[in-house]
């Protein structure tokens, strides 16, 4: 049974893990996977630090998080042992339900699998623009969802 629930600082260790594993898939077809580094290196750890954070354990053991910051949904990442079982589905819904209103989040270009999910909850393009991955270039969209009714 997967419990979704307030990230505590014990998880800290775990949701690293989780999005060093994960971030490699992110990058396959959106930037150079070069790229790539530990997230405990990168100048965002700051930015996950503050966000507001859920976690989804299995068994005491974190599998997903998501990271939110007012408006914006600025980590969703599911251990890639996990994918496809509707983890990541449901950390989005519980990062909407914190927001409760418009929300909007930034995606690689290329990483369709996270496009499709957040399209399929009703965000919508606004906004294609040049980025920059730890000096490797790579193409990003904006997308925002407004709150239904």
């Amino acid at each position: 049974m997967i419990i979704y629930r307030e990230y505590q600082d014990k998880d800290w260790t775990a949701i690293c893990k989780i999005h060093d594993r994960a971030r490699p898939d992110e990058l396959i077809g959106s930037c150079d996977p070069r790229g790539f580094i530990p997230i405990e290196q990168d100048a965002e750890v700051e930015d996950l630090k503050h966000s507001r954070k859920y976690v989804a354990s299995m068994e005491e053991q974190v599998v997903g998080f998501i990271g939110v910051d007012e408006d914006y949904l600025a980590w969703l990442y599911v251990d890639p042992d996990h994918y496809g079982k509707g983890i990541g589905r449901t950390l989005l819904k519980l990062g909407l339900g914190e927001i409760g209103g418009d929300a909007w989040t930034i995606v690689l270009d290329g990483n369709h699998k996270a496009i499709s999910l957040y399209e399929s909850e009703g965000f919508k393009e606004v906004k294609r623009f040049a980025g920059d991955n730890n000096g490797y270039p790579c193409t990003c969209l904006r997308l925002e969802r407004k709150k239904p009714g």
